[in-house]
C-alpha cells in the first residue's frame, strides 16, 4: 500500500513538470517583453506552440540516420526521468534514492550529446556550428555546475539530492559565504545550460547568437515538438534543481493533501521569485 502511495505522488510530481514547464517558460517570456516595452503573447503561447507543431508532417532528410529520428524521444524521456527524481513537491519519491545528483547531470549531458549528433547527422555548416558551441558552454558549465552543488552536498555528506534536501530542512536556516557563493555560481550555470541571454537567445536565428536552435533547424512536427518541449522542462528542471539545493524549505516532508498543495504552491511561489526581472530573463 506504501509503495502505491509512492507511485502516486511519483506519477503527481511528473504531470506537473510536463505540463507547468511551458506555462514557466510563457511567464518568463512574458516578464521579457514587459522588462523591454513590448507586448506579450501570454503564459498559454508555449502550449500553442507546441499543439501546433504536432499536428504538422514531419519531414526528414533523405541522408538522416536513426540518431536524428531518435534524439526528440531521448532528450524529452531523459527530462521526464530527471523530473521524477528530483525532489520538487515531496521528499517522498518512489525513484527518490536514485537521485544522486551525478546521475542527474549525467542524463542530462547524454541528451545534450545526442543533441549535438543529430545536429551534426544532416551534414549542415548551421547544425556543426551549433554543436561544437554548444559543446564549448557544456565543457565549462557541466563542471561549474558540479562544484556549486559539491558546496552544498559538504553539508549533507552525501551527493544524494533526498540527503540534501532532509539536511538543509531539518538545520537552522543560516546565511554561510560558502552556501550563498555556490547560489550565485549556480544561478549563472543555469542561464548558460538553459540558453538564456547572455549565452544564447532562443527567440532568434541569427548566425552569431544562437547556439541550441542551431542544432534543430532540420527538425520538424512532432520532433521538434518534442524537443522544444524537452527543453522547456529542462529549464524548469534547472531551476527546481536549484531550489531544491539550496531553498527547500517547503518540500513537503509527509505526504497529504494539505502538505502536498501547499508545497506545490510555494514551488510555484519560488518559480515566480526566481523569474523577476532581477532574475533568470
Amino acid at each position: 500500500m506504501k509503495s502505491l502511495h509512492l507511485i502516486f505522488i511519483e506519477v503527481l510530481q511528473v504531470l506537473i513538470v510536463v505540463t507547468v514547464a511551458p506555462a514557466f517558460v510563457g511567464w518568463v517570456d512574458m516578464l521579457k517583453c514587459w522588462a523591454q516595452g513590448r507586448a506579450s503573447a501570454g503564459v498559454m503561447q508555449p502550449y500553442r506552440n507546441v499543439a501546433k507543431l504536432f499536428i504538422k508532417d514531419v519531414v526528414i532528410a533523405d541522408n538522416a540516420s536513426w540518431i536524428f529520428r531518435f534524439t526528440p524521444y531521448m532528450v524529452f524521456g531523459s527530462c521526464v526521468v530527471v523530473g521524477s527524481v528530483i525532489p520538487i513537491i515531496s521528499m517522498n519519491l518512489f525513484l527518490a534514492p536514485s537521485a544522486d545528483i551525478i546521475v542527474v547531470i549525467a542524463i542530462f549531458a547524454t541528451a545534450r550529446f545526442f543533441t549535438a549528433l543529430a545536429g551534426m547527422d544532416i551534414g549542415t555548416a548551421f547544425g556543426g556550428m551549433g554543436a561544437s558551441r554548444e559543446m564549448m558552454i557544456a565543457s565549462l558549465s557541466e563542471p561549474a555546475m558540479l562544484m556549486a552543488i559539491f558546496t552544498v552536498s559538504l553539508t549533507g555528506r552525501s551527493t544524494s539530492l533526498l540527503h540534501i534536501v532532509h539536511t538543509f530542512i531539518g538545520s537552522a536556516l543560516a546565511l554561510r559565504p560558502s552556501i550563498v557563493f555556490a547560489g550565485i555560481a549556480f544561478i549563472l550555470v543555469v542561464i548558460a545550460e538553459a540558453g538564456r541571454v547572455p549565452v544564447d537567445n532562443p527567440a532568434t536565428h541569427l548566425e552569431l547568437t544562437m547556439v541550441h536552435e542551431a542544432m534543430i533547424l532540420e527538425y520538424s512536427g512532432r520532433h521538434l515538438a518534442l524537443i522544444q518541449w524537452g527543453s522547456m522542462i529542462r529549464f524548469f528542471l534547472f531551476v527546481t534543481l536549484g531550489i531544491a539545493c539550496f531553498l527547500p524549505w517547503g518540500i513537503a516532508p509527509i505526504d497529504n493533501i494539505d502538505t502536498i498543495a501547499v508545497s506545490v504552491l510555494l514551488m510555484l511561489i519560488k518559480l515566480a521569485g526566481a523569474s523577476d526581472r532581477r532574475g533568470l530573463l
